[in-house]
Parts: structure tokens; C-alpha cells; sequence
């Protein structure tokens, strides 16, 4: 080879190697949801923004997800650049060091037009741990063709009872129609997370302030044996194993009479290209039970950063950039407003176009109504609507959610679930010094 072709090959291996170098690669750890799945169809936008990040995505099952990214995060693993994660998750974190701050996010991001509830649940003594891409509480979503077969209505806010009385009306096993379905599938951001706040209404609590568990009390059994009548004889065959996304797709095919679960559900059941009763969906505030609170709670699915990534600054762009007005927009205009992820900025509900959505005005007001600082009726020693936010929760409600799970099955009777609940709750906050 010539000098002068061996410099040029050597000139152009250098440029390569330089431009190698100079890509930054972000690892995305995301929940295998509709929004999620829509977010990463349009990253293009932020790849023509930023042509010196690549993106990569590991999209898993709910459970699945949370144990991953608790496993990398607690060990330090740095398997991921940015992390999906839940306002259970992001105080605690925050609290520990083990997330980055987004204080620094640029002022065109506009922390101050987060909504104040969901904004307070990502915020550990004045720093902001996580960026919040979609918030929700949860709420009734109906058939109103079924229901006026029925020669009913819906309340805007109805009980428990009115809740039982429409979904028996609206039951047709032989046509596979069931006239309401809940999460089934154990799992303490599954089945757990719809219980939680289930037992609110009720009138149970997790702990006693002496932090003593109420598992197998009178509310808590009151709470179980009503949702075990619900699914016995209104539900879906095989509920045990329904989380959200197989409720989801029930509902969307025309097989769920009633769903009581994330607002954020709304979208995928109004839109017409998935859904076959798109057209018939009302919707309604979460249960009551006269006591005061409703059985709905108060999430978000939100973007962090893991103190151990080795691309901090990119991953911020990314996070600025999928959870920004700006990305709410470009949603708007490929999908419709009614696609837009929801329930995190103020601007959104003020948007007039917005305003028009269905659900919307719903959605806010499921999300304000849910006080995270005293979910039950009575008085209790922790913060948190579905979940009890204190680390050992995770593990425990996940114990717990197997056994009610197994009821469920009709593996047990809701009495031997409830006991186990209580023995093994108890034993685990002894030996976390409760």
C-alpha cells in the first residue's frame, strides 16, 4: 500500500474511532404499557435533536421491571442510564443518594407547572429525583350501553353497593360478558395497588400507629371477602392471573361490564383503533363506602437517573425531553390530544383542546382527591394511598399479594390469607426494628 493510502486509511480509522467515541449510549429501563411502547416509536424526534446519543430500550413486564431495577440500583449495578420508576420508589431513593438530582433541568422544562400532588410525591427536601411522564389515580370506566340495557345509570360517585348492583345487572357469562374486572395477578403494584386503596374506603389501614399490622382485622377481612364476591361471581374465569394489561385487553374486546383501575387506562379504552366498545366507555370517581374516602389512588410513572450512571448529562436530555410540553405536543399531532400522557402539568388541563378529552376533567379530579398523608379513614404512621412507603413494603405486600392471589385461585379461604398476611408482616417489621 502507497504512504498516501496508508495515511488516508489511517486518517479515515481515526475519524471513525473518534466518532465512536464520541456517542454517548443511554440504557432505558421502561414498563411494557401503551405509553411507554407509543414514547419509544417516537424518539426519532430526539435522536435528530441529539445525533450523539443512541438509546437503547429494555422494556419489561411491571413485576419484572421493578425487581430489575431495585436489584441494579441497590447493588450499584449501572446496567441502566435512566430507570421507569413509581412514586413509591423515587423518596426512598432519593433519600438513600441512589438517584441524581434534576434540580438542574433547564427552565424551558418548567418544574413549576407540575402538578403541586404529583410534583410533592418526586421531591425529597426540596431536590426533584424523578421527572414525571405520566400521572394518574384511578377511576371507574363503564359500558353505558350495558348499563342502560340495564335500565341503569352510573353515579358520578358511586358506592361500593352501587358498584355490586350494576355489575351483576351487567353480567351474561354465557356471552362471556363479566360485569366487572379487577387486577388479580399478586404482585404489590398489582393486585396490592388496587386493594390498598380499596381498604381505605373500608376503613383498614396496613399499621396502627404503633406501626402494628391490621392484616387480619375486621376491615381488612371486610375489604377481601367483598372483593372475593365481586370476582367469584361478576369477574373474568382466571382472574388471579390479570394485572393490568390483561384487564386492559378484556375491556377493549367488549368482555368487562365495569374496570376500576388507572386513569391513565382511559385513552386505550376511547381509542377506536384498539378498542371495540371505544364509543360506549363512561366514566366515574373511584368507590366509597360512606366513610369519607374512595377507593382510588395516586401514582406516577416517572424517569430517574441512577447515581451510578456514567452518562448523567445525556440521560438528563432524554429525560427533559420525554417528559416535556414539547413532547405532549408532538403526542397531540400524531396521535390526538386524547393520547397525550396525562395527569402531570397544569398547562395540560388548562389547554382548551385538552379540556374537550372525556376523561380529562375525571382524571384531575381523581388526582387531587387523593391525599397521600392520610389515606384512611383513620389515622395511620405512614405517607402513601397504595402502597406504604417505607422500603420493607415492597417485599411484604408482595407476600401478601401472593396469598390473597391464592384465594383468589380458590387455593385458601380468604381468613387463611389473611392470617398468613398478618404472621408474616408482622415477623418481617420486627426484624426491620418497627
Amino acid at each position: 500500500m502507497s504512504l498516501k493510502k496508508t495515511l488516508y486509511a489511517a486518517s479515515a480509522f481515526a475519524l471513525l474511532a473518534g466518532a465512536s467515541y464520541s456517542e454517548t449510549t443511554v440504557t432505558i429501563a421502561t414498563v411494557n404499557n401503551g405509553d411507554m411502547i407509543r414514547m419509544q416509536g417516537l424518539t426519532d424526534d430526539f435522536t435528530a435533536q441529539n445525533p450523539d446519543i443512541k438509546l437503547e430500550w429494555v422494556t419489561l413486564e411491571e413485576n419484572v421491571l421493578r425487581q430489575r431495577v431495585t436489584q441494579d440500583i441497590a447493588a450499584k449495578g449501572g446496567q441502566f442510564d435512566v430507570m421507569t420508576i413509581g412514586t413509591y420508589e423515587v423518596p426512598i431513593w432519593g433519600k438513600q443518594g441512589w438517584l441524581v438530582s434534576l434540580n438542574d433541568l433547564p427552565d424551558a422544562w418548567d418544574a413549576d407547572d407540575l402538578l403541586p400532588a404529583i410534583r410533592g410525591g418526586l421531591t425529597v427536601d426540596g431536590e426533584l429525583y424523578a421527572a414525571p411522564f405520566y400521572g394518574e389515580s384511578s377511576m371507574v370506566m363503564y359500558r353505558k350501553d350495558l348499563m342502560a340495557a340495564a335500565g341503569m345509570e352510573m353515579p358520578e360517585a358511586p358506592t361500593w353497593d352501587e358498584i355490586k348492583a350494576a355489575a351483576s345487572a351487567m353480567t351474561d357469562k354465557e356471552g362471556e360478558v363479566y360485569g366487572i374486572c379487577l387486577r388479580g395477578k399478586a404482585g404489590w403494584g398489582e393486585n396490592m395497588a388496587f386493594l390498598t386503596a380499596m381498604s381505605n374506603s373500608f376503613g383498614a389501614r396496613w399499621f396502627d400507629e404503633n406501626w402494628k399490622p391490621e392484616l387480619n382485622g375486621a376491615e381488612w377481612t371486610a375489604t377481601v371477602n367483598y372483593y372475593m364476591d365481586l370476582m367469584n361471581n361478576y369477574g373474568p374465569p382466571g382472574a388471579s392471573t390479570n394485572g393490568f394489561n390483561e384487564n386492559l385487553s378484556l375491556f377493549q374486546q367488549g368482555k368487562c361490564g365495569m374496570w376500576i383501575d388507572a386513569t391513565v387506562a382511559a385513552s386505550f379504552v376511547t381509542n377506536p383503533k384498539d378498542s371495540t366498545v371505544a364509543d360506549q366507555v363512561g366514566f366515574a370517581l373511584a368507590p366509597d363506602n360512606g366513610m369519607g374516602k374512595r377507593g382510588n389512588w395516586l401514582w406516577a410513572w416517572s424517569l430517574g437517573i441512577p447515581a451510578g450512571s456514567d452518562a448523567t448529562d445525556a440521560a438528563k436530555k432524554f429525560v427533559a425531553w420525554a417528559t416535556s410540553k414539547e413532547y405532549t405536543a408532538l403526542v397531540a399531532s400524531k396521535e390526538g390530544w386524547a393520547n397525550v400522557p396525562p395527569g402531570t402539568r397544569t398547562s395540560l388541563y388548562e389547554n382548551a383542546e385538552y379540556a374537550k378529552v372525556p376523561f380529562a376533567a375525571m382524571t384531575l379530579g381523581s388526582i387531587n382527591a387523593a391525599d397521600p398523608t392520610a389515606p384512611s379513614v383513620k389515622p395511620v404512621p405512614y405517607t402513601g394511598v397504595q402502597f406504604v412507603a417505607i422500603p420493607e413494603f415492597a417485599g411484604i405486600a408482595t407476600q401478601v399479594g401472593q396469598e390473597i392471589s391464592a384465594a383468589l385461585a380458590g387455593q385458601q379461604t380468604v381468613e387463611q390469607a389473611l392470617d398468613k398476611a398478618q404472621m408474616l408482616t408482622s415477623e418481617e417489621m420486627e426484624a426491620a426494628g418497627y
